[in-house]
């Protein structure tokens, strides 16, 4: 009887250990004193309140109109400004460019590339970046790591994954790969085995591009009728299409036939951003890929002279089609081809991307709107995530300084949360 009863007494305290450990997770949190910074032209809320519980938002508003709970775990943020966790649209954690950095990576495997990925994620995460879209890695790591990111077992921003890209042969990333894609159906059925394995974008190279030797940037590779009939195909399974694209002739055919983005679009003329805005077709600038930010990194990685001098032939026309496309009033999501965390330019690379657009001719609150806002409405995730308001997941940036004044309040990013979790916590510091 005695031994029952000691077993009934382990079980009972284990049993309250995790109702414990459970209500602990969902313990209202309460961040106090910060400015939340607004996306659409309306005032900011001084001396806010924004209380969480789990994940989720449950209310935000000036102190004077939110109770704080006497039982909540209050994190003081008072002199910050709060935004909306940071989006990038064009990553890839399985990064590998020609030159050095591809030499040393070419017999990685399978678990050391997840395990690469996995350490960038983390640091992507700290930077304030928390959620990603990769349209195309290597070897579905991306998908492998999502459902870790998931359900726990890894850390990192969410993800929306394209799986791996889809490239023509002699098209852009289709040298010297064990696997293209030649004609509709070819294509077709390789957009639904990524649909299969968990991808919910499709990525295809409809033209040349900076990463390989051969096939003009700015001219269409991929035919009218294999670019159509990867976009019908993919969006019969509710998969959006991301191009890669440095062309205007083979970014109009994609427009014309629905893609959803265009990725780079270094040599874009006004008439197809015009096109763009009409259709309401996502550019992803990747600016930062072509700019001098961007320089040292080419250096330490080795690059070989030829990748220089297709980079060095796309910025003036990178540059001048962002500038025309912002002009014309396109829809813009910030993405930078590099990882997110990445040392660029005295910042990281999403903050200097954002940067970049400022310079080209958005507001900073555009520019703001871009690396947050934006890129949920493109994934269609506007009603979760993107902007602080109740109801969404808790996925929230302190700043310094105020992002609406000047874009280089990014470079100081004293909290990070992502869904009610705190993954870094400066506040107090100065960096």
């Amino acid at each position: 009887m005695k031994k029952f009863q000691v077993i009934l007494i382990l079980a009972t305290t284990a049993v309250f250990g995790v109702l414990a450990q459970a209500a602990g997770a969902d313990q209202v949190k309460a961040i106090v004193g910060a400015t939340v910074v607004d996306l659409y032209g309306d005032e900011p809320i001084e001396d806010a309140v924004v209380l969480i519980e789990g994940e989720k938002i449950i209310a935000i508003g000036g102190a004077a109109t939110v109770d704080v709970p006497s039982t909540a775990e209050v994190i003081n943020a008072d002199g910050t400004w709060l935004i909306p966790g940071l989006m990038n649209m064009h990553v890839h954690l399985g990064l590998v460019l020609p030159g050095k950095l591809e030499a040393e990576l070419a017999n990685e495997t399978e678990g050391e590339l997840v395990l690469r990925m996995a350490a960038s994620a983390r640091e992507i995460l700290q930077a304030g970046v928390t959620t990603i879209r990769m349209p195309g890695d290597q070897r579905h790591g991306d998908l492998a790591l999502k459902k870790a990111i998931a359900k726990g077992q890894a850390v990192g921003p969410r993800i929306f994954s394209a799986g791996e890209a889809l490239s023509i042969s002699g098209g852009h990333g289709g040298r010297g790969r064990k696997q293209t894609y030649d004609g509709p159906y070819e294509l077709i059925k390789a957009a639904r085995k990524e649909i299969s394995a968990g991808a919910t974008w499709i990525k295809i190279a409809i033209s040349g591009g900076i990463a390989t030797d051969g096939g003009e940037i700015a001219e269409a590779l991929m035919t009218p009728g294999e670019i159509e009939a990867v976009i019908d195909a993919s969006h019969r399974f509710g998969a959006k299409v991301a191009a890669h694209s440095g062309s205007s002739a083979a970014t109009t055919i994609a427009v014309q036939a629905g893609i959803d983005s265009i990725e780079h679009g270094y040599f874009l003329d006004r008439e197809v951003l015009k096109l763009m805005k009409k259709n309401g077709t996502w550019l992803v600038p990747t600016i930062l890929v072509s700019q001098p930010a961007l320089q040292p990194f080419f250096e330490e990685i080795g690059s070989p002279p030829w990748y220089l001098k297709r980079r060095d032939s796309v910025a003036k026309h990178h540059w001048r089609a962002l500038e025309m496309a912002i002009e014309e009033g396109v829809n813009i999501a910030l993405g930078t081809d590099q990882l997110p965390s990445a040392p660029t330019d005295g910042t990281t690379a999403t903050a200097r991307e954002a940067q970049y657009y400022v310079e080209a001719g958005m507001t900073p609150q555009q520019a703001l709107r871009a690396a947050t806002i934006e890129p949920a409405r493109m994934l269609g995730a506007d009603d979760k995530i993107g902007s602080l308001e109740t109801g969404k997941y808790a996925d929230i940036v302190a700043l310094a300084e105020d992002p609406i004044k000047d874009a280089k309040a990014l470079d100081n990013i004293l909290l990070v949360m992502k869904g009610g979790k705190v993954y870094r916590n400066h506040l107090g510091k100065q960096e």
